[in-house]
């Protein structure tokens, strides 16, 4: 592993304002997130904090904020986030020398709105693959080497196989040495073995197991009897 905890100090801060008053950056600053696998997954609502979380998590690591590398960066530049620039780490025991040194860092943070740019710098035109291809192709051209690796919903651009498909990047990532932050949805994602699980709601972050998780439980009854859900959603003369 590369970081074995995130955390980040705010001198004075409005508690009611946005980032401060998202629960999980509230804990964050009082008392960080600690990494206790290679990959740790952030599961919530829409509006949890997550994507805020992971966004910051990479910033703070030196990677662009709108997606990509330290030597491979999007056209579109922005500043770093008012959490991201204070955003800091503890390094895990392999993980020291990367953490020592900017110039040794190596990482990438891949977001699904950006993954046919990534296609387009992997030298891919988006006419020569679907957005779900090339979003895996950028994934085995760009996450290979040791590093911290932070996705935002890879998800979003994958059917049932391709995810089937990232676990098994991602399985391989980290027995080379890489170590991957990613927030999603997917109830697929997060039942990779060994990978450590953190729901984000009102209550900030908690550790659970996947069979615990909200989104678990839903998709479970959803597809056991989907009329349970769809009764309270569309007209009675639908179902």
């Amino acid at each position: 592993m590369i970081v074995e905890r995130a955390y980040a100090h705010i001198a004075s801060h409005d508690e009611a304002e946005w980032p401060w008053s998202v629960p999980c950056v509230r804990q964050l600053l009082a008392e960080g997130l600690r990494f206790t696998a290679p990959v740790t997954f952030l599961v919530g609502e829409n509006g949890s904090g997550k994507s805020t979380l992971v966004e910051a998590l990479a910033e703070g690591f030196g990677l662009d904020s709108w997606g990509g590398s330290h030597d491979w960066r999007y056209a579109t530049q922005r500043g770093k986030s008012v959490l991201g620039e204070r955003v800091r780490f503890d390094a895990a025991p392999g993980g020291r020398r990367m953490l020592g040194s900017r110039a040794a860092r190596k990482g990438f943070f891949l977001r699904a709105e950006t993954a046919l740019d990534a296609l387009d710098r992997e030298g891919l035109g988006p006419d020569e693959l679907s957005h779900g291809e090339g979003f895996l192709a950028a994934f085995r051209g760009k996450f290979l080497v040791p590093g911290l690796y932070v996705m935002d919903e890879p998800e979003a651009a994958l059917s049932f196989t391709s995810c089937l498909e990232l676990i098994g990047h991602l399985d391989r990532l980290v027995a080379r040495g890489g170590q991957v932050v990613c927030a999603t949805h997917s109830p697929l994602l997060t039942a990779l073995p060994g990978a450590d699980v953190v729901e984000v709601g009102e209550h900030g972050m908690r550790r659970t197991a996947w069979g615990d998780l909200a989104l678990v439980d839903h998709w479970r009854r959803y597809l056991a009897d989907p009329r349970a859900y769809l009764r309270h959603i569309v007209g009675p003369d639908a179902v």
